[in-house]
């Protein structure tokens, strides 16, 4: 895999600095730990504005997590491209979600440590329903889910519970959304209901809004 931000200590350190300097600077808190476990899916949510990524890689940085996040892959372009990748970012086309499923539970098999951010709202504009990338790229890699936020109202981002997939999917992924229930994204009107999934895979977009 491409070397990122996390590879190189120096990097890293200013980065983790920099991150917590637009943290504080911005009024925002941070809640959680970092589990404990060497792979896992970590949903991103709720995804209502292009501004979560810049909060989810200053959480993956203040928390040392080397994470790995799905976008958009038209804004991979010239040194944007390069940038976005430095940054841990995966291009990902959105017509082939079935392949970008199987594709990242293969490179969770061939890794000792991998964690992947995965929104499963599909789009900063408001959707009807979560989609279920995520659930079949957790289940089958065989790694849990760990629930990611950022709650605007409060001002706090962070990492919530580890949630084990059991299979039995409605199940699991209600008592996923029951969790964010109370938390809400930048623009809540936007946010996907709970509804029930959508099978295709879901992406973070470019800051922006």
């Amino acid at each position: 895999m491409q070397n990122t931000v996390y590879d190189t200590f120096i990097c890293k350190t200013f980065m983790r600095w920099l991150a917590l300097i637009i943290f504080r600077i911005s009024g925002w808190k941070v809640s959680g730990e970092r589990p404990r476990i060497p792979k896992y899916v970590i949903i991103a949510a709720p995804h209502t504005s292009n501004w979560d990524f810049v909060y989810t890689i200053c959480l993956a940085l203040i928390f040392g997590i080397k994470s790995r996040i799905m976008m958009k892959s038209t804004w991979f372009w010239g040194p944007m491209g390069t940038f976005l990748r430095w940054l841990g970012a995966i291009p990902v086309d959105r017509s082939g979600s079935h392949n970008v499923v199987a594709q990242s539970i293969r490179t969770f098999n061939r890794q000792n440590g991998m964690v992947l951010v995965v929104p499963p709202s599909g789009t900063r504009r408001k959707v009807m329903y979560w989609k279920s990338g995520f659930y079949h790229i957790a289940r089958g890699a065989g790694v849990p889910v760990v629930l990611g936020y950022l709650d605007y109202r409060r001002k706090v981002g962070g990492i919530g519970p580890t949630v084990h997939i059991t299979g039995h999917m409605e199940r699991d992924v209600k008592n996923i959304q029951d969790f964010y229930g109370p938390i809400e994204g930048k623009y809540p009107a936007t946010r996907a209901f709970d509804t029930p999934l959508n099978t295709s895979i879901s992406l973070l977009q470019k800051p922006g809004r």
